[in-house]
Protein backbone atom coordinates (compact mmCIF):
# COMPACT_ATOMS: atom_id res chain seq x y z
CA UNK A 1 0.00 0.00 0.00
CA UNK A 2 1.36 3.42 -0.97
CA UNK A 3 0.78 6.43 1.21
CA UNK A 4 0.39 9.49 -0.98
CA UNK A 5 1.30 9.74 -4.61
CA UNK A 6 4.31 8.08 -6.18
CA UNK A 7 7.09 10.64 -6.57
CA UNK A 8 10.01 10.99 -8.88
CA UNK A 9 13.27 10.32 -7.07
CA UNK A 10 15.93 12.96 -6.60
CA UNK A 11 19.20 13.00 -8.49
CA UNK A 12 21.75 10.23 -8.30
CA UNK A 13 25.23 10.90 -6.96
CA UNK A 14 26.70 10.85 -10.49
CA UNK A 15 24.48 13.82 -11.41
CA UNK A 16 25.61 16.04 -8.51
CA UNK A 17 28.62 18.35 -8.83
CA UNK A 18 30.71 20.33 -6.37
CA UNK A 19 29.69 23.99 -6.41
CA UNK A 20 25.96 23.48 -6.98
CA UNK A 21 23.93 25.93 -4.91
CA UNK A 22 20.38 26.22 -3.70
CA UNK A 23 19.01 29.39 -2.16
CA UNK A 24 15.67 29.57 -0.41
CA UNK A 25 13.96 32.14 1.73
CA UNK A 26 11.65 31.31 4.61
CA UNK A 27 9.50 33.71 6.60
CA UNK A 28 8.68 32.32 10.02
CA UNK A 29 4.97 32.81 10.62
CA UNK A 30 2.78 32.14 13.67
CA UNK A 31 1.10 29.21 11.91
CA UNK A 32 4.48 27.51 11.40
CA UNK A 33 5.41 27.93 15.07
CA UNK A 34 2.03 26.71 16.28
CA UNK A 35 2.18 23.64 14.04
CA UNK A 36 5.65 22.81 15.33
CA UNK A 37 4.71 23.33 18.98
CA UNK A 38 1.52 21.32 18.57
CA UNK A 39 3.27 18.48 16.79
CA UNK A 40 6.11 18.20 19.31
CA UNK A 41 4.14 19.17 22.43
CA UNK A 42 7.04 21.48 23.27
CA UNK A 43 5.81 23.93 25.88
CA UNK A 44 9.01 25.96 26.30
CA UNK A 45 7.81 29.46 27.25
CA UNK A 46 10.81 30.96 25.44
CA UNK A 47 9.19 29.97 22.15
CA UNK A 48 5.74 31.49 22.60
CA UNK A 49 5.25 33.54 25.76
CA UNK A 50 6.15 37.17 25.17
CA UNK A 51 5.94 38.06 28.87
CA UNK A 52 8.36 35.30 29.85
CA UNK A 53 10.75 35.92 26.94
CA UNK A 54 10.91 39.62 27.84
CA UNK A 55 12.53 38.65 31.17
CA UNK A 56 15.34 36.72 29.44
CA UNK A 57 18.44 37.85 27.59
CA UNK A 58 16.57 37.15 24.34
CA UNK A 59 13.94 39.80 25.21
CA UNK A 60 11.34 38.24 22.87
CA UNK A 61 10.25 34.75 21.79
CA UNK A 62 12.67 32.79 19.63
CA UNK A 63 12.14 30.22 16.92
CA UNK A 64 13.09 26.71 18.08
CA UNK A 65 16.41 25.70 16.53
CA UNK A 66 15.05 22.29 15.65
CA UNK A 67 12.43 24.03 13.51
CA UNK A 68 15.23 25.75 11.56
CA UNK A 69 16.93 22.38 11.21
CA UNK A 70 13.69 21.05 9.76
CA UNK A 71 13.69 23.75 7.09
CA UNK A 72 17.23 22.79 6.08
CA UNK A 73 16.60 19.04 6.04
CA UNK A 74 13.40 19.60 4.10
CA UNK A 75 15.42 21.42 1.41
CA UNK A 76 17.68 18.36 1.14
CA UNK A 77 14.64 16.08 0.85
CA UNK A 78 12.89 18.25 -1.73
CA UNK A 79 15.69 19.66 -3.86
CA UNK A 80 19.29 18.76 -3.11
CA UNK A 81 19.62 15.83 -3.88
CA UNK A 82 15.83 15.47 -3.61
CA UNK A 83 13.18 12.83 -2.87
CA UNK A 84 14.59 9.53 -1.64
CA UNK A 85 17.64 11.14 -0.01
CA UNK A 86 18.78 10.11 3.43
CA UNK A 87 20.64 12.44 5.79
CA UNK A 88 23.52 10.52 7.39
CA UNK A 89 25.09 13.35 9.35
CA UNK A 90 24.43 16.93 10.29
CA UNK A 91 26.50 19.48 12.14
CA UNK A 92 24.74 22.79 12.62
CA UNK A 93 25.72 25.75 14.77
CA UNK A 94 23.14 28.36 15.75
CA UNK A 95 25.11 31.61 15.85
CA UNK A 96 22.28 33.86 16.98
CA UNK A 97 18.60 33.48 17.74
CA UNK A 98 15.93 33.79 15.09
CA UNK A 99 12.85 35.65 16.27
CA UNK A 100 9.21 35.32 15.33
CA UNK A 101 8.29 36.84 11.95
CA UNK A 102 11.93 36.76 10.81
CA UNK A 103 12.90 36.08 7.22
CA UNK A 104 15.88 33.77 6.84
CA UNK A 105 17.81 33.24 3.61
CA UNK A 106 19.28 29.75 3.43
CA UNK A 107 22.14 28.86 1.11
CA UNK A 108 23.01 25.21 0.55
CA UNK A 109 26.14 24.41 -1.46
CA UNK A 110 27.59 21.05 -2.45
CA UNK A 111 31.20 21.01 -1.24
CA UNK A 112 32.08 17.33 -1.74
CA UNK A 113 30.80 14.43 -3.80
CA UNK A 114 31.94 10.89 -2.98
CA UNK A 115 30.61 8.68 -5.76
CA UNK A 116 31.99 5.43 -4.30
CA UNK A 117 30.34 6.01 -0.91
CA UNK A 118 27.23 7.59 -2.51
CA UNK A 119 27.53 10.69 -0.29
CA UNK A 120 27.19 14.42 -0.93
CA UNK A 121 28.42 16.95 1.61
CA UNK A 122 26.40 20.15 1.65
CA UNK A 123 27.45 23.35 3.40
CA UNK A 124 24.59 25.24 5.03
CA UNK A 125 24.36 28.94 5.88
CA UNK A 126 21.34 30.92 7.02
CA UNK A 127 21.30 34.70 7.29
CA UNK A 128 18.72 36.99 8.81
CA UNK A 129 17.30 40.28 7.47
CA UNK A 130 20.38 42.15 8.72
CA UNK A 131 22.72 39.82 6.83
CA UNK A 132 24.00 38.19 10.02
CA UNK A 133 24.66 34.47 9.99
CA UNK A 134 22.23 32.74 12.31
CA UNK A 135 22.86 29.11 11.31
CA UNK A 136 25.79 27.41 9.63
CA UNK A 137 27.20 23.95 9.26
CA UNK A 138 27.08 20.93 7.00
CA UNK A 139 24.92 18.00 6.09
CA UNK A 140 26.05 14.72 4.59
CA UNK A 141 23.32 13.17 2.50
CA UNK A 142 22.99 9.91 0.66
CA UNK A 143 21.19 10.51 -2.63
CA UNK A 144 18.57 7.98 -3.69
CA UNK A 145 19.99 4.74 -4.97
CA UNK A 146 17.75 1.92 -6.00
CA UNK A 147 18.97 -1.60 -6.34
CA UNK A 148 18.05 -3.49 -9.45
CA UNK A 149 17.05 -6.92 -8.36
CA UNK A 150 16.54 -9.77 -10.75
CA UNK A 151 12.84 -10.52 -10.64
CA UNK A 152 12.71 -13.46 -13.07
CA UNK A 153 14.84 -16.48 -13.62
CA UNK A 154 17.48 -16.29 -16.33
CA UNK A 155 16.66 -18.25 -19.45
CA UNK A 156 19.14 -20.19 -21.52
CA UNK A 157 19.90 -19.00 -25.03
CA UNK A 158 18.93 -21.56 -27.63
Amino acid sequence: MLLGKKRKLGRKIEDITVGEKLKLTEKIEDKDLLLYLGLTNDGNPLYIQHDFASTTSFEKPVVPNIMLTGIVTSAVSKYMPGPGSYICEQQLVFKKPVYHYATVDFLLEVVDVDVRANLATIRVAGTDEEGAICIEGKIVAQPPKTSSKLTTQAMENF
